[in-house]
């Protein structure tokens, strides 16, 4: 998946929770938000703006960021409660791993492997 399908794929699955999310539509999309938010950041601090358009954007990409969460770790056969653990600070570990990780290449209890299907 390349970046501008992974970005329109982070937008239109919205709020879809379920399925999978390849590694790639993850990183990419992670890519877009922390480019589009820097970039939005150095704009507003370049013309002495209060950060509106940052903020607005951020929780813009509230909702889909957790859900290609979710789908990410689906692809790895763990469940997005999988997520909770960046809270212990040492579960940031595993779940960047898991992120890293190759999802599984054959259908697991959260679907087919999104890199089989073109939709």
């Amino acid at each position: 998946m390349n970046f501008t399908e992974s970005v329109s794929s982070f937008f239109s699955k919205y709020a879809v929770f379920k399925g999978r999310s390849s590694r790639s539509e993850y990183w990419y999309a992670f890519l877009f938000c922390a480019i589009v938010g820097f970039g939005l950041g150095l704009f507003e601090g370049l013309f002495g703006l209060p950060p509106s358009f940052s903020l607005l954007f951020q929780l813009a990409v509230t909702v889909p960021s957790f859900a290609i969460i979710a789908r990410r770790l689906h692809d790895t056969n763990k469940s997005g409660w999988w997520y909770l653990l960046v809270f212990t600070i040492v579960g940031i570990i595993p779940v960047l791993y898991w992120f890293c990780k190759a999802g599984d290449e054959t259908d697991n209890e959260y679907g087919s492997n999104p890199l089989n299907n073109s939709a």
